[in-house]
């Protein structure tokens, strides 16, 4: 395997620092260096791969509460992007020997090779329960330069996740269609092509961040998919004519992304529309709403989400450090339709009389449960509805 960055053989001390001074000393592994984001935590047990290539995750170093990460390396199958996007990675205890019959590599080996640095040997249950205390901090990973004074300066200069807009950096640059065949983009071509190709639904994915198996599920119910920049603008969209408007998944604050809220405003009332995630969070504020951010975020495979319009329990699948208050809907046109039984906070709502409906979590899990699978469906038959022909009185 080649190795672009420089993988550690030997041990070398690495520290984390916290924007409120607190020191954390371990051992670096994957690339060496330093990197600054906002220090969160997500309490999977598994599927640290499609954690750390979810692109929701850009501009935030990752804590793993579960302790041995590395067990089973890195294969091909589980990526949810084309490259690890966190901006560290923080672990109890990292172990390189892995054992899986998919594995082509270890995890350290993969993040050196994509200049990702990662820290163990630190206390996490107690950095987790620091950041539920205090809330989602800043911080800094460094092999490099271990001067506490210039750390913690470096730390405290560097841009807060509130007011950034993060999507520029992990969206396509150019428009592509999704071929669920080997599963990798190829040039976007006419839609039209790919329908008698066995699609039946022609849908634009806003691309936020999106991951894979987004996109896998969507294909998996009949949707052709063309995937576009979060900048393609609402008539753009209106010029593929598609069947419906998925908005994905991304990082930072949707508040930030103006120009996506401008869009989507363009295009309520004129197509299905289905937001999963950030893409629920800008389908609210175009929408009227306001969202805020939480104290430490929701993070991993096992939230508890009441579906208030059949009182059913799903355990989901979560990433995110931002909320719609449900306080601001306006009650006449929206109906709330999911709620967080942890805290309250909102995770679904839908148009009382237009085609659209989103959710906070994310039902295509990887990794997760796949309870909220359902959602998908319910995308399909909305579009089958509003394509079917208005039926008129009839004459006598």
């Amino acid at each position: 395997m080649t190795i672009l960055g420089h993988h550690i053989e030997e041990e070398v001390q690495a520290k984390l620092v916290l924007e409120n001074g607190t020191i954390f000393t371990g051992e670096a592994f994957g690339a060496t260096g330093e990197s600054t984001g906002e220090v969160v935590f997500n309490t999977s047990l598994t599927g640290y791969q499609e954690i750390l290539t979810d692109p929701s995750y850009a501009g935030q170093i990752v804590t793993m509460t579960y302790p041995l990460i590395g067990n089973y390396g890195i294969n091909l199958e589980d990526l949810e992007s084309v490259k690890p996007q966190v901006a560290g990675f923080i672990v109890k205890e990292y172990f390189d020997y892995h054992s899986n019959f998919r594995s082509i590599g270890s995890l350290g080996d993969w993040l050196s090779r994509h200049r990702i640095l990662g820290i163990q040997g630190i206390d996490t249950r107690m950095l987790t329960r620091m950041i539920r205390t205090v809330g989602a901090m800043r911080g800094i990973i460094s092999a490099n330069d271990l001067d506490d004074a210039r750390l913690l300066q470096k730390v405290r200069q560097s841009p807060e996740m509130k007011g950034l807009d993060l999507t520029k950096q992990v969206t396509t640059s150019e428009p592509y269609s999704w071929d669920e065949v080997d599963r990798t983009p190829f040039a976007l071509a006419p839609l039209a092509q790919h329908r008698s190709g066995g699609g039946k639904w022609k849908v634009v994915v806003f691309d936020y961040g999106v991951k894979h198996n987004i996109l896998r599920r969507l294909s998996s119910y009949g949707c052709v998919l063309t995937v576009v920049p979060s900048s393609y603008s609402a008539e753009q969209v209106l010029e593929l004519n598609p069947d419906g408007i998925f908005l994905s998944n991304g990082p930072g604050d949707p508040a930030a992304v103006r120009y996506a809220i401008a869009n989507i405003m363009k295009l309520v009332g004129r197509k299905p529309l289905f937001g999963i995630c950030l893409g629920h969070q800008i389908l609210a504020l175009a929408l009227g709403a306001k969202t805020f951010k939480l104290k430490f975020g929701h993070r991993g495979a096992n939230h508890p989400v009441k579906n208030l319009l059949n009182g059913s329990v799903e355990i989901t699948s979560q990433n995110h450090g931002f909320a719609v208050d449900p306080e601001t809907f306006d009650p006449l046109a929206i109906e709330v339709t999911h709620v967080n039984l942890n805290d309250g906070t909102n995770e679904g709502f839908r148009h009382r009389s237009l085609p659209i409906f989103s959710v906070q979590y994310h039902p295509e899990a990887s990794p997760g449960p796949h309870d909220s699978d359902y959602l998908f469906r319910q995308f399909v038959e909305m579009m089958e509805r509003d394509r079917a022909p208005a039926v008129g009185p009839q004459s006598p």
